[in-house]
Formats: structure tokens, sequence, C-alpha cells
């Protein structure tokens, strides 16, 4: 083990020099770094011995920046979503803050199946017939249930309501 050791130390500056690439920012590139050699080490049983280890710690990395990215890109399209606005996310104003919290307290009053919907179609960007096949249910099922959870959310978000009205099916 000592022998790995004295390897992973020896690589961690061409690890780094490769997330500073990808990140363009020191700080991010070190998480990256850090978070790539904890997954690295967690799952150490399932490298091949005959594999190269510095391949396999920059596929991890790469792996790592990858999913990183996805979430965040997931992340800005749902503030966008919810403050109506396609700004730089990066450098929101205070206002757009206050917005974007608003909305996302109204988004977590909405029910189960209406935060499900609106997610699947605005932020996940899957289409009314991908959404009526995942609940098995008609495309004009799809369109109605998602007004009204659109709907339901402006209300809350405007403090016209404090709790979404339900309907009832017999």
């Amino acid at each position: 083990m000592h022998d790995v050791d004295d390897q992973l130390r020896e690589l961690l500056p061409r690890l780094r020099r490769f997330a500073v690439s990808l990140t363009r920012d020191p700080s991010s590139a070190d998480d990256l770094v850090q978070s790539s050699l904890e997954k690295a080490l967690s799952s150490w049983s399932g490298k091949r011995p005959e594999g190269d280890l510095r391949a396999w710690l920059f596929s991890i990395l790469y792996r790592q920046f990858l999913d990183a990215h996805r979430r965040s890109r997931r992340y800005s399209r749902m503030l966008e979503f919810f403050t109506g606005n396609s700004h730089d996310p990066h450098t929101p104003s205070a206002e757009r803050t206050i917005v974007a919290q608003t909305t996302l307290q109204a988004f977590e009053s909405l029910s189960a199946e209406q935060r499900a919907l609106l997610l699947a179609v605005s932020v996940e960007g899957l289409s009314y017939k991908e959404v009526a096949l995942m609940l098995d249910v008609p495309i004009g099922t799809v369109m109605s249930r998602l007004s009204r959870a659109r709907q339901a959310l402006r209300l809350l978000s405007e403090g016209e309501i404090t709790t979404p009205a339900l309907r009832i099916l017999k």
C-alpha cells in the first residue's frame, strides 16, 4: 500500500492540472480532485490489478466532472424555470434570489404528483408523450394535470392561496 501512496502523490499534480483545465477554476479543480480520489479509494476493489493507475484515475476524474456539470445544468434549468429568467444564474440579483426562494417554497407545497409532473416536463425536458407513457395515462390527462400544477404553482408563488386545491376523482 505504501507504493500506492507514492504513486498517488506523484499523480496529484497531473490530476490537478487536468482538473483545472476542465473547470477553469483552481478551487473547483481541488474539489474535483478530492472527490475523484475519494471515489477511487472507495471503489479500489473494482480496479483491475493489471490496469494503468493513471488512466483509471483520469477517467474517474473526467466522469466526476461530467456528472457535476450535468447536475449544475439541471440546477440552472430549474432556477430559470422557477424565476422565469434566463440570465446568468451565477450572479443572481437579490430580487431574483427572493423570487426563486419563494417559488421553491411554493413548489414544495405542491402535491408529489404535481411536483413530479413539473420536474419531468419543465426540468428534465420529457415530452408529454414520454410522461404519459411513464404514468400510464393519456396525453390529454398529462396536459390537464400539468396545467393545474402550473396554475397551483403560480397562485402559491403569488401568495393568492396557501395550499393547492386537490381535485378528488371517484
